[in-house]
């Protein structure tokens, strides 16, 4: 930003890993708490702390005429309904693809409907969409605001690597083996030690972390980090595979062509699931393999995905979104400090 002043932002809670970033902002942040028909009722401490500059908040203080805000971030429609009265310039945020939400839900609308219907409502508000990669943007025919996911590598601890297993981290994997491309992974860990991750209560054994410092030793121990993912449906990485290599783990996973990994030097990908099977074993009987490749990882993910990097791309998409919200004379912008 050019000043010096703070930004007065308004999310809903979703998407915690997503939304502790904002905790980077020279921003203000409310998180709307407590919303029905949500993945979890509450902020999930499972997978973040609430970031320092923030507080959780109710939907009806987030209303309150004392509460004025500079930009809302929404993550789906059903946000956007929610903060409708709210007078504040629009984010909503693509985390997915289109396809892959259609994939999962069937009942979803075309493709072509749901965007236009973003579309028409953003044009309307004078707000933008940002998608966390360029292959969610084009899903979604928001093309030109591309904000990837940052990392800490500061905040993640030094790599031992002892345990020689593969993990990963995923939630709701039943509802998403096509987009996590699970038949993939199944086939080529089938006899090798994973250890799975997340909100999985139909997989036995199979829990979230308790928290993000417990999910940092659970890194920092094992030998190597999963991800696959079907290249139609997703991206060939995710913020736990971007966390994974700032804790200076080796990726595996399906050849894909967004995946930020190098083959040989910050990971392995593999045309198959016999291919990846060898790799992993390599790996599992080598540690010092994979901590040369996983020093290159976390080398790679620090230059490309550096939280500084989230920091000052998004605050100029809160810019951008500022400024077409305040040519619809919409107003002033409501809680610069």
């Amino acid at each position: 930003m050019s000043d010096k002043k703070c930004w007065r932002l308004l999310t809903l809670n979703c998407h915690e890993a997503w939304v502790h970033q904002l905790g980077y902002l020279d921003a203000r942040v409310d998180i709307i708490d407590g919303l029905p028909n949500r993945y979890t009722p509450s902020w999930d401490t499972h997978v973040r702390p609430v970031p320092a500059n923030a507080r959780l908040i109710s939907l009806e203080a987030a209303h309150a005429p004392g509460n004025r805000y500079d930009c809302v971030i929404a993550h789906n429609m059903t946000d956007l309904m929610d903060v409708k009265l709210v007078a504040a310039a629009r984010i909503i945020v693509f985390h997915a693809t289109l396809e892959g939400r259609l994939a999962v839900d069937a009942a979803a609308d075309e493709p072509q409907r749901i965007s236009g219907i973003i579309r028409r409502y953003l044009t309307l508000t004078g707000g933008i969409g940002v998608a966390v990669s360029s292959m969610k943007g084009r899903s979604w025919g928001f093309p030109d605001d591309v904000v990837p996911n940052g990392v800490d590598c500061d905040a993640y601890l030094p790599w031992s690597g002892e345990v020689a297993a593969g993990v990963r981290v995923a939630n709701q994997i039943q509802q998403k083996r096509r987009i996590l491309a699970w038949d993939f992974h199944e086939r080529a860990f089938a006899d090798l030690p994973v250890t799975i991750v997340g909100h999985n209560p139909e997989m036995p054994g199979v829990a979230p972390s308790e928290s993000w410092d417990d999910l940092k030793g659970l890194l920092r121990r094992h030998r190597f980090f999963i991800h696959t993912a079907h290249p139609d449906l997703e991206d060939g990485y995710n913020m736990a595979s971007l966390e994974a290599m700032a804790a200076g783990l080796p990726i595996l996973g399906n050849r894909h062509p967004t995946s930020p990994v190098v083959h040989g030097v910050s990971g392995f990908l593999a045309e198959t699931p016999d291919e990846l099977n060898g790799l992993a074993k390599r790996l599992i009987d080598d540690r010092e393999l994979a901590a040369h490749m996983g020093e290159e990882a976390r080398r790679q993910v620090r230059k490309e995905f550096d939280i500084s990097l989230f920091s000052r791309r998004f605050h100029r998409a809160i810019d951008k979104a500022v400024r077409q919200y305040r040519r619809l004379g919409k107003g002033g912008g409501g809680g610069r400090r």
